[in-house]
């Protein structure tokens, strides 16, 4: 995050890179904001904010584009329970609704049982290939 822009512009910020207009990066950055259960923190600057909240700022700026795949490297891992289990369903819903490619590295076994694909690597090397209920985003699993 820059820290010196508040959790708002952090996550408006790849909207106005891409050329959209100030108005709409600001409005599509307060709902994913609020999709990240942080409206409220919206005027706070990354210090001022917990490393968990920072992690959902991240996540929400991440997500706001829309991207067509979303690589997401442990994210999840500074989150307590309560906010682990809402970024994933942010990312189910996505995956479901949005039909957005969630690629997400962890190595967390209770994230990587709500995927519909689980890669296993070891050492660099691929261990397992294991498909499961199509209605789960996809998970690359390092260990």
């Amino acid at each position: 995050l820059i820290p010196v822009f508040n959790a708002v512009e952090n996550v408006e910020l790849p909207l106005l890179l891409r050329g959209t207009a100030p108005k709409e990066a600001r409005r599509r950055a307060v709902e994913m904001l609020d999709r990240v259960g942080l409206g409220h923190r919206a005027g706070h600057k990354p210090n001022e904010m917990s490393g968990g909240e920072q992690q959902r700022v991240t996540v929400a700026r991440a997500l706001v584009g829309r991207p067509a795949i979303v690589w997401a490297d442990e994210p999840t891992g500074n989150l307590d329970s309560t906010m682990a289990d809402a970024v994933m369903q942010l990312l189910r819903q996505l995956n479901e609704e949005d039909e957005q490619t969630i690629v997400l590295v962890t190595h967390d076994p209770g994230i990587g049982a709500a995927a519909q694909r689980v890669v296993r690597m070891r050492d660099g090397h691929l261990e397992s290939d294991e498909r499961r209920d199509a209605r789960r985003p996809a998970l690359v699993k390092t260990g």
